[in-house]
Protein backbone atom coordinates (compact mmCIF):
# COMPACT_ATOMS: atom_id res chain seq x y z
CA UNK A 1 0.00 0.00 0.00
CA UNK A 2 1.40 3.23 -1.01
CA UNK A 3 2.34 5.54 1.64
CA UNK A 4 0.24 9.37 2.30
CA UNK A 5 2.00 11.78 0.81
CA UNK A 6 4.19 14.08 3.07
CA UNK A 7 2.97 17.54 3.74
CA UNK A 8 5.01 20.27 2.59
CA UNK A 9 5.51 23.51 2.78
CA UNK A 10 7.41 25.52 -0.36
CA UNK A 11 8.16 29.05 -0.73
CA UNK A 12 8.47 30.13 -4.47
CA UNK A 13 10.64 33.03 -5.52
CA UNK A 14 8.02 34.65 -7.43
CA UNK A 15 4.58 36.97 -6.08
CA UNK A 16 1.48 35.59 -5.51
CA UNK A 17 0.17 34.95 -9.32
CA UNK A 18 -1.82 37.70 -11.08
CA UNK A 19 -3.35 38.80 -14.12
CA UNK A 20 0.15 39.40 -15.47
CA UNK A 21 2.08 36.39 -14.10
CA UNK A 22 3.62 34.37 -16.23
CA UNK A 23 1.48 31.58 -17.31
CA UNK A 24 4.22 28.68 -17.01
CA UNK A 25 4.18 29.72 -13.23
CA UNK A 26 0.43 29.89 -12.74
CA UNK A 27 0.25 26.49 -14.59
CA UNK A 28 3.04 25.01 -12.25
CA UNK A 29 1.86 26.23 -9.34
CA UNK A 30 -2.01 24.73 -10.32
CA UNK A 31 -0.53 21.66 -11.11
CA UNK A 32 1.14 21.01 -7.88
CA UNK A 33 -0.76 18.39 -5.64
CA UNK A 34 -2.71 19.17 -2.41
CA UNK A 35 0.20 17.61 -0.56
CA UNK A 36 2.30 20.90 -1.06
CA UNK A 37 1.71 23.77 1.09
CA UNK A 38 2.18 26.66 -1.85
CA UNK A 39 3.83 30.51 0.08
CA UNK A 40 4.82 33.00 -2.20
CA UNK A 41 7.61 35.29 -2.07
CA UNK A 42 8.26 38.15 0.20
CA UNK A 43 12.17 39.25 1.95
CA UNK A 44 9.97 39.12 5.27
CA UNK A 45 8.57 35.87 4.97
CA UNK A 46 11.58 34.48 3.30
CA UNK A 47 13.69 35.64 6.23
CA UNK A 48 11.31 34.92 9.32
CA UNK A 49 8.73 32.61 8.03
CA UNK A 50 9.20 28.46 8.73
CA UNK A 51 9.09 26.62 5.41
CA UNK A 52 10.70 23.31 4.19
CA UNK A 53 11.89 24.19 0.36
CA UNK A 54 12.44 27.64 -0.99
CA UNK A 55 12.20 27.27 -4.71
CA UNK A 56 13.97 29.70 -7.03
CA UNK A 57 12.98 30.86 -10.60
CA UNK A 58 15.14 33.78 -11.80
CA UNK A 59 17.07 34.20 -8.91
CA UNK A 60 18.97 37.49 -10.13
CA UNK A 61 15.67 39.29 -9.74
CA UNK A 62 15.62 38.76 -5.66
CA UNK A 63 18.51 41.55 -5.97
CA UNK A 64 17.57 43.59 -8.50
CA UNK A 65 15.89 47.36 -8.45
CA UNK A 66 15.65 50.31 -10.55
CA UNK A 67 17.45 52.45 -8.37
CA UNK A 68 21.14 51.95 -6.72
CA UNK A 69 20.08 52.47 -3.40
CA UNK A 70 17.24 50.05 -4.03
CA UNK A 71 19.57 47.44 -5.55
CA UNK A 72 22.04 47.63 -2.91
CA UNK A 73 19.14 46.92 -0.63
CA UNK A 74 17.94 43.69 -1.85
CA UNK A 75 21.35 42.16 -2.25
CA UNK A 76 21.87 42.78 0.97
CA UNK A 77 18.80 40.90 2.34
CA UNK A 78 19.50 38.34 -0.33
CA UNK A 79 22.78 37.98 1.49
CA UNK A 80 20.67 37.57 4.99
CA UNK A 81 18.68 35.42 3.33
CA UNK A 82 21.34 33.04 1.67
CA UNK A 83 22.87 32.77 5.37
CA UNK A 84 19.96 31.98 6.64
CA UNK A 85 19.26 29.25 4.44
CA UNK A 86 22.99 27.83 4.56
CA UNK A 87 22.69 27.93 8.63
CA UNK A 88 19.57 26.14 8.56
CA UNK A 89 20.13 23.79 6.08
CA UNK A 90 16.73 24.83 4.15
CA UNK A 91 16.94 22.81 0.77
CA UNK A 92 17.32 25.04 -2.39
CA UNK A 93 15.60 23.83 -5.74
CA UNK A 94 16.20 25.98 -8.60
CA UNK A 95 14.68 25.65 -12.08
CA UNK A 96 17.21 26.58 -15.13
CA UNK A 97 15.26 28.58 -17.26
CA UNK A 98 18.62 30.25 -18.79
CA UNK A 99 22.54 28.86 -18.22
CA UNK A 100 22.74 32.46 -17.26
CA UNK A 101 20.97 36.13 -16.54
CA UNK A 102 20.48 37.94 -19.67
CA UNK A 103 21.59 40.98 -18.71
CA UNK A 104 24.73 40.94 -15.85
CA UNK A 105 24.47 43.32 -13.36
CA UNK A 106 28.16 43.23 -11.94
CA UNK A 107 30.16 41.64 -9.54
CA UNK A 108 28.54 41.40 -6.53
CA UNK A 109 25.14 40.00 -8.11
CA UNK A 110 27.69 36.99 -9.99
CA UNK A 111 29.15 36.42 -6.20
CA UNK A 112 25.51 36.22 -5.04
CA UNK A 113 24.96 33.83 -7.41
CA UNK A 114 27.44 31.80 -6.92
CA UNK A 115 26.40 31.65 -3.46
CA UNK A 116 22.73 30.08 -4.59
CA UNK A 117 24.50 27.66 -6.64
CA UNK A 118 26.09 26.26 -4.18
CA UNK A 119 23.13 25.89 -1.64
CA UNK A 120 20.98 24.14 -4.34
CA UNK A 121 20.56 21.03 -3.37
CA UNK A 122 18.29 19.94 -6.65
CA UNK A 123 18.40 20.98 -9.84
CA UNK A 124 15.79 21.44 -12.91
CA UNK A 125 16.22 21.58 -16.58
CA UNK A 126 12.57 22.03 -18.39
CA UNK A 127 14.97 20.45 -21.65
CA UNK A 128 17.17 17.61 -22.43
CA UNK A 129 20.03 19.85 -23.56
CA UNK A 130 20.20 21.90 -20.16
CA UNK A 131 23.38 20.46 -18.77
CA UNK A 132 23.05 18.53 -15.79
CA UNK A 133 24.82 20.20 -12.56
CA UNK A 134 25.71 18.49 -9.47
CA UNK A 135 24.62 17.22 -6.96
CA UNK A 136 21.19 16.65 -8.54
CA UNK A 137 19.68 17.47 -11.78
CA UNK A 138 15.90 16.33 -12.74
CA UNK A 139 14.27 16.90 -16.38
CA UNK A 140 11.25 18.30 -15.83
CA UNK A 141 10.08 19.53 -19.37
CA UNK A 142 8.33 22.97 -19.91
CA UNK A 143 4.66 22.30 -20.02
CA UNK A 144 2.43 23.57 -22.85
CA UNK A 145 0.22 26.31 -23.18
CA UNK A 146 -2.97 24.19 -24.58
CA UNK A 147 -5.20 24.45 -21.68
CA UNK A 148 -4.93 27.92 -20.67
CA UNK A 149 -5.80 29.30 -24.36
CA UNK A 150 -8.61 26.74 -24.91
CA UNK A 151 -11.22 28.79 -24.16
CA UNK A 152 -10.01 31.84 -26.04
CA UNK A 153 -11.17 32.31 -29.75
CA UNK A 154 -8.58 32.00 -32.15
CA UNK A 155 -9.02 33.67 -35.83
CA UNK A 156 -7.75 32.16 -39.17
CA UNK A 157 -4.54 32.48 -39.94
CA UNK A 158 -3.56 35.40 -42.26
CA UNK A 159 -0.62 34.56 -45.31
CA UNK A 160 1.97 36.57 -45.24
CA UNK A 161 1.78 37.69 -41.77
CA UNK A 162 4.98 37.04 -39.60
CA UNK A 163 4.89 37.72 -35.72
CA UNK A 164 7.36 38.36 -33.25
CA UNK A 165 6.34 38.39 -30.03
CA UNK A 166 6.82 38.98 -26.20
CA UNK A 167 8.97 41.10 -24.07
CA UNK A 168 11.26 43.00 -26.35
CA UNK A 169 14.68 42.51 -25.29
CA UNK A 170 18.00 43.29 -27.14
CA UNK A 171 19.00 39.70 -26.84
CA UNK A 172 16.03 38.66 -28.92
CA UNK A 173 17.05 40.08 -32.14
CA UNK A 174 13.82 42.09 -33.24
CA UNK A 175 16.46 44.54 -34.98
CA UNK A 176 17.47 41.69 -37.38
CA UNK A 177 13.95 40.70 -38.16
CA UNK A 178 13.22 44.33 -38.89
CA UNK A 179 16.11 44.54 -41.60
CA UNK A 180 15.02 41.14 -42.74
CA UNK A 181 11.68 42.15 -43.58
CA UNK A 182 12.20 45.70 -45.33
CA UNK A 183 14.41 43.89 -47.55
CA UNK A 184 11.85 41.49 -48.93
CA UNK A 185 10.03 42.90 -52.00
CA UNK A 186 7.06 41.00 -51.65
CA UNK A 187 4.21 43.53 -50.31
CA UNK A 188 2.23 40.59 -48.96
CA UNK A 189 4.45 40.04 -46.34
CA UNK A 190 3.51 41.87 -42.97
CA UNK A 191 5.29 41.71 -39.73
CA UNK A 192 3.71 42.40 -36.39
CA UNK A 193 5.54 43.14 -33.20
CA UNK A 194 3.47 42.50 -30.43
CA UNK A 195 5.46 43.62 -26.61
CA UNK A 196 6.62 45.75 -23.87
CA UNK A 197 9.57 47.27 -24.67
CA UNK A 198 12.68 46.56 -22.25
CA UNK A 199 14.10 50.19 -23.28
CA UNK A 200 13.00 53.54 -25.01
CA UNK A 201 15.66 52.84 -27.39
CA UNK A 202 14.16 49.37 -28.30
CA UNK A 203 10.73 50.61 -28.37
CA UNK A 204 12.26 53.70 -30.68
CA UNK A 205 13.62 51.32 -33.03
CA UNK A 206 10.22 49.47 -33.47
CA UNK A 207 8.31 52.83 -34.04
CA UNK A 208 10.91 54.44 -36.93
CA UNK A 209 10.37 50.50 -38.19
CA UNK A 210 6.46 51.10 -38.28
CA UNK A 211 6.74 54.48 -40.02
CA UNK A 212 9.49 53.55 -42.41
CA UNK A 213 7.59 51.03 -44.08
CA UNK A 214 3.83 50.22 -44.29
CA UNK A 215 3.67 46.64 -44.03
CA UNK A 216 5.15 46.92 -40.56
CA UNK A 217 3.20 47.29 -37.53
CA UNK A 218 3.40 47.35 -33.53
CA UNK A 219 1.40 47.04 -30.83
CA UNK A 220 4.24 48.15 -27.90
CA UNK A 221 2.08 47.33 -24.51
CA UNK A 222 1.28 44.39 -22.42
CA UNK A 223 -0.55 42.05 -24.34
CA UNK A 224 -3.06 39.84 -22.27
CA UNK A 225 -4.00 36.29 -23.05
CA UNK A 226 -6.98 37.23 -25.19
CA UNK A 227 -5.29 39.58 -27.62
CA UNK A 228 -2.50 37.11 -27.79
CA UNK A 229 -4.58 34.51 -29.00
CA UNK A 230 -6.11 36.56 -31.46
CA UNK A 231 -2.78 37.73 -32.89
CA UNK A 232 -0.72 34.57 -32.94
CA UNK A 233 -3.87 32.85 -34.44
CA UNK A 234 -3.62 35.95 -37.18
CA UNK A 235 0.05 34.74 -37.96
CA UNK A 236 1.29 32.20 -40.56
CA UNK A 237 4.35 32.37 -39.08
CA UNK A 238 5.91 33.46 -35.96
CA UNK A 239 9.40 34.49 -36.14
CA UNK A 240 11.86 34.37 -33.28
CA UNK A 241 15.24 35.61 -34.10
CA UNK A 242 16.91 35.32 -30.65
CA UNK A 243 20.90 35.64 -30.34
CA UNK A 244 20.77 33.79 -27.42
CA UNK A 245 18.11 31.26 -27.22
CA UNK A 246 18.08 27.93 -24.84
CA UNK A 247 14.71 27.82 -23.54
CA UNK A 248 11.30 29.22 -24.96
CA UNK A 249 8.10 29.73 -23.25
CA UNK A 250 7.22 31.78 -26.77
CA UNK A 251 7.88 28.90 -28.76
CA UNK A 252 6.34 26.61 -27.13
CA UNK A 253 3.31 29.23 -26.73
CA UNK A 254 2.98 29.21 -30.52
CA UNK A 255 3.23 25.78 -30.63
CA UNK A 256 0.38 25.66 -28.73
CA UNK A 257 -1.77 27.38 -30.63
CA UNK A 258 -0.79 25.47 -33.43
CA UNK A 259 1.34 28.16 -35.36
CA UNK A 260 4.31 27.15 -36.83
CA UNK A 261 7.99 29.03 -35.84
CA UNK A 262 10.79 29.88 -37.09
CA UNK A 263 13.68 30.05 -34.76
CA UNK A 264 17.78 30.07 -34.51
CA UNK A 265 19.52 26.26 -34.62
CA UNK A 266 20.26 25.29 -30.54
CA UNK A 267 20.36 21.95 -29.06
CA UNK A 268 16.91 22.49 -27.62
CA UNK A 269 15.52 23.94 -30.35
CA UNK A 270 16.59 20.84 -32.36
CA UNK A 271 15.29 18.45 -29.71
CA UNK A 272 11.31 20.00 -29.61
CA UNK A 273 11.25 20.20 -33.80
CA UNK A 274 11.60 16.48 -33.26
CA UNK A 275 9.69 15.70 -30.70
CA UNK A 276 6.77 18.15 -31.99
CA UNK A 277 6.84 16.44 -35.96
CA UNK A 278 7.60 17.71 -39.16
CA UNK A 279 6.07 21.06 -40.42
CA UNK A 280 6.20 23.17 -36.87
CA UNK A 281 9.96 24.04 -36.05
CA UNK A 282 11.61 25.88 -38.93
CA UNK A 283 15.52 26.11 -37.93
CA UNK A 284 18.36 28.17 -39.03
CA UNK A 285 22.07 29.41 -38.73
CA UNK A 286 23.87 32.36 -38.84
CA UNK A 287 21.70 35.82 -39.24
CA UNK A 288 18.39 35.97 -40.51
CA UNK A 289 17.70 37.56 -43.72
CA UNK A 290 14.98 38.38 -46.03
CA UNK A 291 16.06 35.28 -48.38
CA UNK A 292 15.58 32.95 -44.97
CA UNK A 293 12.05 34.47 -44.49
CA UNK A 294 11.38 34.00 -48.39
CA UNK A 295 12.09 30.81 -48.70
CA UNK A 296 10.76 29.25 -45.08
CA UNK A 297 7.57 31.16 -45.87
CA UNK A 298 7.42 28.58 -49.50
CA UNK A 299 8.13 25.51 -47.47
CA UNK A 300 5.99 26.18 -44.82
CA UNK A 301 3.04 26.53 -47.50
CA UNK A 302 4.13 22.64 -48.97
CA UNK A 303 4.79 21.09 -45.78
CA UNK A 304 2.42 18.04 -44.97
CA UNK A 305 2.16 18.51 -40.73
CA UNK A 306 -0.36 16.74 -38.40
CA UNK A 307 -3.10 19.22 -37.53
CA UNK A 308 -1.53 19.69 -34.30
CA UNK A 309 2.16 19.86 -32.62
CA UNK A 310 2.43 16.24 -30.50
CA UNK A 311 3.15 18.51 -27.05
CA UNK A 312 1.79 15.33 -25.09
CA UNK A 313 4.76 15.24 -22.95
CA UNK A 314 4.39 18.06 -21.84
CA UNK A 315 0.99 17.52 -20.04
CA UNK A 316 0.97 19.77 -16.36
CA UNK A 317 -0.69 16.91 -14.41
CA UNK A 318 2.63 14.97 -14.26
CA UNK A 319 4.79 18.15 -14.27
CA UNK A 320 3.07 19.01 -11.04
CA UNK A 321 3.65 15.48 -9.64
CA UNK A 322 7.30 15.42 -10.84
CA UNK A 323 7.94 18.93 -8.84
CA UNK A 324 6.56 17.42 -5.72
CA UNK A 325 8.92 14.52 -6.11
CA UNK A 326 11.97 16.98 -6.77
CA UNK A 327 11.02 18.43 -3.44
CA UNK A 328 10.90 15.17 -1.46
CA UNK A 329 14.79 14.44 -2.81
CA UNK A 330 15.99 17.64 -1.98
CA UNK A 331 14.20 17.10 1.79
CA UNK A 332 16.30 13.44 1.45
CA UNK A 333 12.76 11.36 0.78
CA UNK A 334 12.95 8.16 -1.32
CA UNK A 335 10.27 9.84 -3.70
CA UNK A 336 10.08 6.25 -5.22
CA UNK A 337 7.89 5.52 -2.56
CA UNK A 338 5.15 8.18 -3.26
CA UNK A 339 5.13 8.18 -6.80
Amino acid sequence: MKPRDPQLVVLFSTEVPGERTNPYLTQLYQSLPDAVEQRYFSMRAALLSRYDVLHLHWPEYLMRHPSRAGAWAKRLCTALLLLRLQLTHTPVVRTLHNLQPHESQGRTEQWLLAWVDRLTRRWIRINDATPARPPFTDTILHGHYRDWFAQMPQPPSQPGRLLHFGLIRPYKGVETLITAVSALPDPAVQLRICGNPATPQMRETVEAACAADPRISAHLAYVDDVELAREVGLAELVVLPYRQMHNSGTLLLALSLHRPVLAPWSESNAAVAAEVGPGWVYLYHGELDATLLADTLTQLRSARRATAPDLSRRDWPAIGRQHYRTYLEALGHDSEAYA
